[in-house]
This record gives structure tokens, C-alpha cells and sequence, in this order.
């Protein structure tokens, strides 16, 4: 199922709401979903949320419960996470931490990054706590998905770049100067 905008402001009033009403969730929406719902023209498969502690996942499972249960809280040895999905209304919702270790703060899911560089986004009666984007970019690049990483490099050159934070990104996961030229160009205009 691709996501619309309307579809996850929906999914993710549900879950908060439920979420928070079960605990605390201090979470960051990473992966596409926050760029479809800064309004980037990109199709989100699902709604990732990160979280800093285990606890928080099993606030998550508790609270959604209810719905279909796509994975139950699971340490997953293989990516140093632990992590939980649920198909809500529809929509597969995941929440996980990531406990491999970084020193870079300008990674989207580990470190300090999601928790330093983030934005709040205006949805219905919420605010809703979105990975910067230049961090997004910087992963996409490192996924070697050109194709999303120009979608949110069309982004930022419509809405703002914050130049410096993008090229620590960028360092952060490594990306060589060729690989960086097609985005840059985009973002440059």
C-alpha cells in the first residue's frame, strides 16, 4: 500500500494518540513517511518510528495491542535493534531503536542525529517530530536510492537547505564526491 498525505496524518494521529495515552514515547518519524508528510512527492510503504529505549517499544505494543501484530517486540541481533510492527487501519506502523553505536551525530537513525537535528511538523492538532531532512538525503545516498534521494534534493532546493548539515551528513555515511554531484546540482537549482 502507498501512503497518501491524508492516509498517514490519519496514522499517525491514531497511534500517538493510543501511544501516549499508554506511556511515554519519545520518538522521531524517520524513513519516508517524514518526507511525504513535509510534503515531498515521494510513497512511503510504511511509518517508521525511532525511539530511544526499549521501554518505549513496548509502550508502542501495548498501546496498538488492538491491531494486527506484524512482529512482536523483538531484539533483532542482526541490526543491534529492537523492533515491532503493527498493521494499523491498514498502514504497517514499526518502531524501533538502534543501539549500534556512532560517534557522528548526522546520521538519521543512530546517534545523537535524530534526537540533535529534527523538525516539528505542523499535522491537524499535532506536531509531529521529523528527522531533518538532509540527514533522509544522506541516508537515501547511502542506500544507493538515487531515485528518493533526488526526490528529497528537489525538496530542499523548494523549501531550504541547511548546507553545512547536509555535508556532515553526507560525510557521516560516506558518500564520495560523485555520488554527492547529481543531488548537489539538484539542490544548487
Amino acid at each position: 500500500m502507498t501512503l497518501t498525505t491524508g492516509q498517514l496524518r490519519d496514522t499517525l494521529a491514531t497511534v500517538l494518540d493510543l501511544v501516549e495515552r499508554e506511556g511515554s514515547f519519545d520518538y522521531r518519524l524517520v524513513g519516508t513517511a517524514a518526507d511525504l508528510l513535509r510534503g515531498a512527492p515521494i510513497e512511503p510503504a510504511d511509518v517508521d518510528f525511532l525511539v530511544k529505549t526499549r521501554a518505549e517499544i513496548d509502550t508502542f505494543a501495548r498501546a496498538l495491542a488492538a491491531f494486527r501484530c506484524l512482529t512482536p517486540p523483538t531484539w533483532m541481533d542482526c541490526c543491534g535493534q529492537y523492533y515491532a510492527a503493527y498493521e494499523v487501519d491498514g498502514v504497517e506502523v514499526d518502531a524501533s531503536t538502534v543501539e549500534t553505536p556512532t560517534e557522528s551525530a548526522f546520521i538519521e537513525s543512530r546517534g545523537s542525529g535524530p534526537w540533535t537535528h529534527f523538525a516539528e511538523i505542523e499535522a491537524g492538532e499535532r506536531s509531529i517530530k521529523a528527522v531533518a531532512p538532509e540527514l533522509r538525503l544522506a541516508t537515501e545516498l547511502g542506500r544507493d536510492r538515487k531515485d528518493r534521494a533526488e526526490i528529497v534534493a528537489r525538496w530542499l532546493r523548494d523549501h531550504g537547505c541547511d548546507a553545512a548539515l547536509l555535508e556532515s551528513a553526507l560525510d557521516a555515511q560516506g558518500i564520495d564526491a560523485d555520488a554527492r554531484a547529481p543531488v548537489l546540482a539538484i539542490i544548487a537549482g
